[in-house]
Formats: C-alpha cells, structure tokens, sequence
C-alpha cells in the first residue's frame, strides 16, 4: 500500500479519531442519550436515571482531574460493590486512566505489592478497609497524593482522605472530560490470583472490553430490558465485564448489591422484578439451599447464567427442575480474555451438561500439545485462544507476556477436549490436575461422580503430596444440612462410579468450603490444611 494513502494532517487525523472514538468511557454517554429517564442504577435507597449516571459520571471525572490526576496514570479502588464503584468505573476510563479494582480480601502486605507494582497515584477506599488500606499504603513506601474515601459504614473521612461523594455529588454540570482515548489505551488493569507466586497484572483496553461486551451479548441474549441484580465482587472481571459494564452499555437496569447473601437476593428478585441473573455454582447452590428458595417469587426470573467454576451436573438438573422457566447460560474465560471466551446456550445445557460450550462471536479456539500443535479432535491438551478479547499483555512483565502468547495465540493454562462438533470440555487447570501413582487424574471428573451421592452439597477433590502416590486423590464434602455421610459412604459410591486410582484415599468431612468473594473454591487453603493426611502413612 502506498506511503500516502492517509498521509493526513496531524490536525486532520486528530479529527477523524475523535470522531470514531468507541472507548468504555463513551459508552454511559450514549446510553444516557438514548435512554436519559430510564434508571440505570439502583444501590440502596438510591435510584440513578442513565442521564444522573452519565453527569456523576463527569463531576467524578472533573474532580479526579483537578485532583491531578492524568491519562496513563492508576487509580487503584479497594471497595465492596457500591454506586461509587460504578461511578469510578467510568470516570476513570473518561480521563483515560488505568482502574485498578483491588480484592477486598486481601491484607495489607498483598494490596502493597498491587500498589507498589501498579505505580498507583490514586487509591480509593472505603471506611471500614481503610485501615488495611493505609497500612498498604505505608508498607509499599509510595507517595500516594490522591486518596479518596467510600462512606459506606457512616465513618467520616479521616486526615489525608477526600470523601468520594463529594466528586460525584453536586449540581454543576462540567461536561465530558476533552480527553482522547484509542481503542489499545490501557483502561483497565486486573490482577490475577496469584496462585504460582506473586500476582500478574493484565493489561485491558477499550478494544478487549468492548470486543468482549459484544461477545457477552449476542451469545448470552442480553437486552436493553433486562433488569440485573450484580451481587458478586464487582472488583472481578465475571461480575464488572460480563455484566455490569454490558449493562450499562445495554441501557439495562443494574442493582448493586453489597455482596452474595442468598437471603438478600432472593428477597431483591422478588421486590424488584430480577430478570437475570449471574452466579458462580457455589452461589446458585446457596440460594437452592435457602429455606425462603421455595416461598418466593421468583417468577420474574428469566436468565442465568454460571461460570467461574464448574457447574456439577447434578446441581443444574436441579435448577432446571426448580426454575423450570428461567434459561441459563455457561460463560467460561479468564480475565485475560476480558474474559468471556467460550459459552453454552440454554438450549445446549442439559444435552451437553459440564461443556464449556463453543467459541463465542469473537473468539477462536483450539486445542494444542506442548510443542503447539493443534491436536485432534478428542485428545486432551492446552486451551488457547485468538480474540480481540485478549489482553493487551502483564504489566511490566515481558518474559511471561511472551510465554502466555507464543505462536500467537493466548494459551489458557487449563486442559481441555473438544469434539467434533467443537464442543470444549475444560478437563482441569493444569495445576489442578492430579498425578497419582504415575496416572493423571482430573479432579473435576471426581467432584461430578461425588456430586451423585445422595446427601452431598458440596463437595472439593485435590492432591495432596503421598511418600508412594506422589500425589493422593483428596475429597473434602459438606453434607446437605440434616444429612450425616461416612467415609464408608463416600468410598462405597466412588467404589462404584470410579477406577481405583481416581477414588479418594481421603476424605474429610467440612461444614463449608472456604471460597474467595468470587465464589471460587480456595483450594490452595485445602491443600495447606490437609497436607499433612499422608504423613503417617
């Protein structure tokens, strides 16, 4: 092509970029144009028209400016699900600046590395993280001169602190922020779990975002008239992404909530008239197994959704029973793809229970061995992907950005199968898989088989190190409240359903699974708390 084919002026070409902006921080815009009246947001006793949202929006913006904050720079936000969230959200990606959602579970030490690693200038808290917060702070040994304050537990804002609400509040109107933002500006920066050793941050821009809100709402059957209870942590990227953000984009009704209580769910389905609805398996358990589940009314209900972890079987045979008229969806990701990457329809759930689905509208997968070859159709390997949806990359951290895209394409770091139809079935994360006496095991295979006892409400299988196995198959299962299990129970049930090999030399009774606020089971905490079974024998 030749040279001169967009040889425009500087001052030319700075237009016509203006004019094709599509960035996270323009979409409230558009919504609020198109739906101004229509409330956006309801948090508490507060209700939000899209026009409200979209001028809150802009004072938060304003404010974080004169701040001193500028484009390219990291806001890191420690807070439960808030309207502040939802506003920081998008004033941030306004001025072009890089959001950095914390885990609120975290200690002071994990959130310094986060600060410190991100180079953050701006954190934002609320009032009863504050503390662990400022302990961060101090731990990092950084200068953070912007620091904003969340007063969700009635505590003013202490020396040093600005309080959040007085960005957002207010009745001056300063317009959009005039900054412009490409489609590959980083906007968003995610740290993963950590679960080898410190954590990555991903690198998200407009572009994955975007690519990937596409993605959620051709396949996932998402309307302007939907009406969404957000319940999980908004810091994770299931909850922020796949919902909320789409949401807005959408013009569709969000309603905040401080976290996953079953109660208070239940209790908002029916007031507010919930039509859909995101929960990880642990979460959609907790609410079958609430003694309100069955007086209340949940009729309005219309779509769920899963992923985080895997659905067991039996459990969404059980939903479809109980919510015979609500249709469900399996989104399977990572946030390294922004992270939707794979989905299963409604009409595919029962015939295919336990696939991940297919490649959603913007993604193509395959299944590849350790020298990255595609393998054929039916044979165990890696799961990679191409999409817009990937990641710009980790954040200061060129040796595994190359690792995680060799040959181009990003490779997942969790086994899977696909069959001829192109079907994906995630086998296990390649950590998790079990190597015992020289077999693999995948540990999800034995959690479906367990999942089959009469009796079992949850249940967690993971390897624990052996002086003869090397690894020992590990089961530790919550009974169903009122149910009483024995070992002979399980062992006698998986002697029936399971090679030996893959049977449980240990099984350890629990009246619940230590999970992360995403709903995902800790297992890193069982291995650490079981690690020891093996050591007598």
């Amino acid at each position: 092509m030749p040279d001169d084919v967009f040889a425009y002026s500087a001052e030319t070409q700075a237009s016509v970029d203006r004019a094709r902006q599509q960035s996270i921080g323009t979409l409230l815009h558009r919504t609020a144009q198109r739906h101004p009246d229509k409330i956006g947001v309801i948090a508490g006793e507060r209700r939000v028209t899209f026009a409200d949202f979209d001028a809150a929006v802009n004072r938060c913006a304003a404010a974080l400016s004169d701040a001193g904050l500028s484009q390219g720079e990291r806001l890191a936000l420690v807070c439960h699900n808030s309207w502040q969230f939802g506003v920081l959200n998008f004033a941030t990606a306004r001025l072009g600046v890089v959001l950095v959602p914390v885990n609120f579970m975290l200690n002071a030490e994990e959130i310094a590395f986060i600060l410190e690693h991100s180079g953050s200038r701006a954190v934002v808290t609320e009032d009863s993280l504050s503390g662990t917060v400022q302990k961060a702070i101090e731990v990092a040994g950084i200068d953070v001169p912007i620091r904003g304050w969340v007063n969700l537990g009635g505590t003013p804002a202490a020396d040093g602190w600005t309080d959040v609400d007085t960005w957002i509040d207010g009745d001056r109107n300063p317009g959009a922020p005039d900054v412009h933002v490409a489609d590959d500006d980083p906007l968003r920066l995610m740290y993963t779990s950590g679960t080898e050793s410190k954590p990555k941050g991903v690198l998200l821009p407009s572009r994955s975002l975007i690519s990937q809100y596409l993605s959620c709402i051709v396949d996932g059957g998402m309307e302007h008239d939907d009406v969404e209870a957000h319940s999980l942590p908004m810091y994770h990227c299931a909850q922020l992404d796949c919902f909320f953000s789409v949401d807005v984009y959408l013009g569709a009704t969000s309603i905040i909530l401080p976290g996953a209580d079953a109660g208070t769910l239940l209790a908002t389905i029916e007031r507010e008239k919930v039509t859909k609805l995101f929960c990880p398996p642990t979460v959609w358990i907790s609410l079958l197994r609430h003694p309100r589940f069955d007086d209340t009314d949940l009729s309005s209900l219309r779509k769920g959704y899963y992923g985080a972890a895997a659905m067991p079987v039996e459990v969404l045979h059980e939903l479809g029973r109980r919510l015979p008229d609500v249709r469900f969806w399996n989104f399977y990701g990572q946030t390294e793809m922004s992270p939707l990457a794979t989905i299963l329809r409604p009409h595919e759930q029962l015939e295919r229970a336990g696939s991940a689905g297919r490649a959603s509208l913007n993604v193509e997968t395959r299944i590849v061995d350790d020298e990255n070859t595609e393998l054929p159709r039916g044979e165990v390997g890696e799961i990679v992907h191409r999409s817009p949806h990937a990641m710009l990359g980790y954040y200061r951290d060129e040796e595994k950005t190359a690792a995680a895209f060799a040959d181009g394409w990003f490779h997942s770091g969790d086994l899977g199968v696909m069959d001829d139809d192109g079907y994906l079935a995630v086998v296990d994360r390649k950590k998790d898989m079990i190597k015992t006496g020289g077999e693999n095991v995948a540990s999800r295979e034995v959690e479906e088989s367990l999942y089959l006892l009469e009796g079992v409400a949850e249940v967690a299988v993971f390897g624990i190190s052996h002086p003869h196995w090397i690894e020992a198959v590990t089961a530790v299962v919550v009974p169903k409240d009122g149910v009483t299990l024995t070992e002979d129970d399980v062992n006698a049930h998986a002697k029936e359903k399971l090679a030996g090999y893959k049977r449980p030399k240990y099984v350890v009774f629990a009246e619940e699974l230590p999970k992360n606020p995403s709903g995902k089971i800790l297992k890193r905490e069982l291995r650490d708390r079981h690690g020891d079974l093996a050591k007598n024998d």
